[in-house]
């Protein structure tokens, strides 16, 4: 597969691409286009408009090659694009994501307060006795792992879309926090704020799989 084969550096890639290696786009294909249909999916509403957003962001990649100026990673850059061709598709479609500020889903506690010790405790702030998180053991058996795949999946598609985009991009995608601030034309405090509240859902989510698997293990005979 050509995503074994790994991509060579930028300064050698781009002048590849530039040069019409075809060997090379398809490197940069096998390697980027799964991740970039995911991201552009969170900004749509169906699977095939995700799919022509990534085709219009790597017809504007090839258009712009000769402007790239190697600020930032040729994959930041691819993934910039990409962005912001989903954002225009998105506004058609009403989907509006507007990052440059908080909202109310981005307000209050991103964790039950009744987990933690009231104000007039003297360890005010501290977990209360049963509900500190408990340390999670992936399961070894094949169809479990299935399981908690599909238990991650439907964490992140209950996500509101900004939160599932910063996760996915940061968590997922394996992007820096700079870089998603600049993709996303977002403030680090923002980007910050988003994230921890996405993590917080997510791991509430799989705290509560991860507590009722383990109960029903301990349940068997």
């Amino acid at each position: 597969m050509a995503r074994d084969v790994p991509l060579p550096p930028d300064d050698e890639l781009v002048e590849r691409l530039r040069g019409g290696d075809e060997t090379a786009f398809g490197l940069v294909l096998d390697h980027w286009s799964p991740s970039m249909l995911r991201l552009a999916r969170s900004f749509v509403s169906t699977n095939a408009t995700a799919e022509e957003v990534v085709q219009e962001a790597w017809l504007a990649v090839i258009q712009g090659l000769a402007r790239f100026e190697g600020r930032a990673s040729l994959r930041t850059w691819v993934f910039r694009i990409l962005v912001n061709t989903a954002k225009t598709r998105g506004a058609k479609e009403s989907r509006t994501l507007p990052f440059s500020s908080l909202l109310p889903e981005d307000e209050g506690p991103t964790v039950d307060p009744s987990r933690f010790r009231p104000s007039d405790d003297p360890h005010s702030g501290h977990w209360n006795p049963g509900h500190r998180p408990q340390p999670w053991t992936l399961p070894e058996d094949a169809a479990l792992n299935t399981e908690v795949r599909a238990v991650l999946a439907e964490a992140l598609s209950a996500l509101p879309d900004r939160h599932r985009i910063v996760v996915t991009l940061r968590d997922i995608e394996g992007h820096g926090s700079d870089e998603v601030c600049d993709m996303l034309d977002i403030s680090p405090g923002n980007q910050r704020v988003i994230l921890h509240r996405a993590r917080a859902a997510v791991r509430a989510r799989l705290e509560s799989y991860f507590s009722t698997a383990t109960t029903q293990h301990q349940d068997l005979p």
